[in-house]
């Protein structure tokens, strides 16, 4: 077998793994996330400047974490170039 081939099918099933990956790790946090604005929204007592704070940190989180996945996909997408000759 083709030592490129080898490295295309591995590299198709990492792929696929970090999508699948990120894919949970994002409904776990977004459940997360609802779970917590349910609970800001039933106690009343909680200051409306931490409840800002708290939507601050979580749109920063969201980006950091959209930020991440753009940088990995392009990772994804050089490795993909090499490895697109083999193919041929």
């Amino acid at each position: 077998m083709d030592p490129k081939q080898i490295s295309k099918q591995m590299f198709d099933f990492n792929k696929m793994a970090f999508e699948r990956s990120f894919a949970a790790m994002v409904v776990m946090q977004d459940q997360a996330e609802k779970m917590f604005n349910m609970w800001l929204d039933q106690n009343k007592w909680f200051p409306e400047e931490g409840k800002k704070a708290m939507s601050e940190w979580v749109k920063t989180y969201k980006k950091g974490r959209e930020d991440f996945k753009s940088k990995v996909e392009e990772g994804y997408d050089k490795i993909e170039q090499y490895l697109a000759p083999a193919e041929k």
